[in-house]
């Protein structure tokens, strides 16, 4: 693989460079939202209809089996890359990034915040596509506020940091023995060539500038050794990212753990190689061990907020 695609986008970016023909499928809205496809619309309410008809979106009920639901209803979606950079290719400015937002089509971090958005907006009686936008939204952006290319959460340690101080999930690491990765992340900065939106010389910077902030945190990792004493305490539809000793990284892939019928943890996800949405046919260790220079995992448990 590519070590392009080792970032939270960084696969992504790497399609969209080659992809100058494709553009949004639908126009922009003032707010920079783009309209939504009919399939969309109608795919989000039914899916609505379901988790309210199954009681998911009680507030007693735990979140992530909301969300796990929502993965259960994707499953079979194909994996595609850079949706969220196709704007960049047809011309556009990355300190005006448009909310792209797709539910028949997915990346590993894409299902991930399209599952939480979609089972947060059960729990709002009424709710629709515009709730539904806001949630990826505050998810996908430092401090839920859309500013351009540069806010968006681009390293998944730090979409997992945010997300904790705003009161969106919680970091599991601490209380599964995880270990501090403190490695500086500059991956995106040494790799401007990989990423259109670096051309911008001013987008560069405040990248740049983002990389050394987070030198402050150090990542909870879960060692590889420990998952399989661990792997029993994780919650259905909690977060799984998958962490890599590749220089500059934190993360190479997300998903959810999945406990299926016979009690098994596995990981629902949007693969990597391409695919369809799916869970995987091994235990979440069994995963960790197949994945190309995996170190461990980073975990957090959505919570309704």
């Amino acid at each position: 693989m590519d070590v392009r695609e080792w970032t939270r986008r960084a696969f992504v970016a790497r399609a969209a460079a080659g992809a100058a023909a494709l553009l949004l499928p639908f126009p922009l809205a003032a707010d920079g939202l783009a309209a939504p496809h009919p399939d969309d619309r109608a795919r989000l309410a039914a899916w609505l209809r379901t988790l309210r008809a199954e009681g998911l979106a009680d507030p007693a009920v735990p979140l992530g089996r909301a969300v796990a639901r929502v993965g259960e209803l994707a499953l079979g979606a194909p994996y595609a890359a850079a949706t969220l950079e196709h704007y960049l290719s047809d011309g556009g400015s990355p300190e005006a990034e448009p909310l792209t937002l797709h539910l028949d089509r997915f990346d590993c971090v894409s299902l991930v915040e399209s599952a939480l958005a979609v089972a947060r907006t059960a729990a709002a009686p009424g709710a629709g596509w515009e709730r539904f936008a806001r949630e990826v939204e505050r998810m996908r952006y430092r401090g839920g506020v859309r500013r351009g290319y540069a806010t968006r959460l681009h390293y998944f340690s730090e979409w997992i940091r945010d997300g904790e101080r705003r009161g969106l999930l919680r970091d599991l690491g601490p209380e599964l023995g995880a270990v501090p990765d403190a490695r500086p992340l500059r991956f995106m900065s040494e790799h401007r060539g990989s990423y259109p939106a670096l051309r911008d010389d001013a987008t560069f910077a405040a990248i740049g500038q983002m990389e050394r902030a987070l030198d402050c945190c150090p990542r909870n990792l879960i060692p590889r050794a420990r998952i399989p004493e661990i792997t029993e305490r994780l919650q259905t539809g909690d977060v799984l990212a998958f962490a890599t000793g590749i220089a500059g990284l934190d993360v190479t892939h997300t998903g959810f753990a999945y406990r299926d019928a016979a009690g098994v943890m596995r990981v629902l996800h949007a693969p990597l190689s391409g695919g369809v949405v799916q869970v995987s046919p091994g235990t979440v260790t069994d995963y960790v061990n197949g994945l190309r220079g995996a170190t461990g995992i980073l975990a957090a448990r959505p919570l309704r907020a």
